[in-house]
């Protein structure tokens, strides 16, 4: 059986030239560009310049065509995506905390002499 290479499991890595990013988004590679300059994307760059993108990168750009579809401009995609990468780090940050509380809450009260005795 073969083995495919771990690189397709990396969500960053650049895998896809723009040509091939933009057939599997369904746009034109001067659209890519546009989202590029607008800020929108930030494709990884090849030793020689030439635009790398990756899963994630095709992702975004999913979300960019459905707020696109919406009837959003630029300026709105981009406070969105703002929006959303804020969401996502807090619910980050709040899954963190409550495994903080978990692990707390299982460990039991703390001796209050400091030597393990409770009395």
């Amino acid at each position: 059986m073969a083995m495919v290479s771990g690189g397709w499991a990396d969500a960053d890595r650049g895998l896809f030239s723009i040509s091939v990013a933009a057939e599997l988004a369904g746009l034109h590679p001067q659209t890519l560009r546009i989202y590029e300059r607008e800020g929108l994307l930030d494709p990884a760059r090849s030793a020689g310049g030439t635009r790398r993108y990756s899963n994630r990168d095709l992702d975004r750009l999913q979300e960019i065509c459905t707020l696109t579809a919406d009837g959003l401009n630029i300026a709105g995609i981009r406070r969105v995506l703002a929006l959303l990468e804020e969401t996502r780090r807090l619910q980050q940050e709040l899954a963190a905390l409550r495994a903080l509380a978990a692990r707390s809450a299982n460990a039991g009260p703390a001796a209050p002499d400091g030597n393990g005795d409770a009395g």
